[in-house]
């Protein structure tokens, strides 16, 4: 069985033995540690080439911890001055999934990198970690690779914040392909909706 194909294998088993106690040890390592710190190299270095990784000058490896849980509203004492219908402060959920918010703080603190993608690490009882993979748009081997030059395009700053990255397509219920996805055809649900609701003449009145 080659390399990757076994540790992909190992990581696909997260209850087996062996891999509970890495992820116990690693859990009580990422607590102490600040919750964002660059890293070496990945911990998954299998599911990180195939999310776009190449070990050389200009890609960076960030890991990231989120505290897990739904999005307690931000009121003072929990008083909402407005209607019955909007008083709600601990039973909401934020829109974006973890691993978004995980992109977008890693994001906005290496502002002159580009985020590429993400993957879950490690989790306990109050934080999920992800590593998230990183280029630098302005690094001459990152520009002259023609695998990976699209992402120095100025379009693709902070494509984290705007739903670009994987994650943050899944949010945006972009993960979907054949009839499931006739509700997103034109590249969004907003897009479909307009779509449908537009009235088409066939000459001008």
């Amino acid at each position: 069985m080659p390399a990757y194909k076994y540790m992909e294998e190992l990581w696909r088993h997260k209850q087996s033995d062996a891999l509970r106690f890495l992820l116990r040890v690693r859990a009580w390592e990422y607590r102490q540690r600040p919750n964002i710190t660059r890293v070496n190299r990945p911990t998954r270095v299998e599911k990180a080439h195939r999310l776009g990784f190449k070990g050389k000058q200009g890609f960076v490896v960030v890991r990231c911890g989120v505290r897990r849980g739904g999005r307690k509203r931000q009121n003072h004492r929990g008083m909402v001055w407005g209607k019955p219908k909007h008083q709600g402060i601990n039973h909401l959920k934020f829109e974006r999934n973890l691993q978004s918010v995980a992109e977008e703080k890693v994001g906005r603190k290496y502002a002159n990198l580009r985020v590429l993608n993400s993957y879950w690490v490690n989790q306990d009882a109050t934080m999920k970690y992800y590593e998230i993979i990183l280029v630098d748009p302005s690094h001459t081997v990152v520009r002259n690779d023609p695998a990976i030059n699209w992402i120095c395009n100025p379009t693709h700053k902070h494509r984290e914040c705007r739903g670009l990255t994987s994650a943050g397509r899944k949010s945006r219920g972009l993960r979907k392909k054949g009839h499931r996805a006739n509700g997103i055809k034109g590249g969004s649900y907003r897009a479909a909706w307009i779509n449908r609701n537009t009235m088409r003449l066939k000459r001008r009145r």
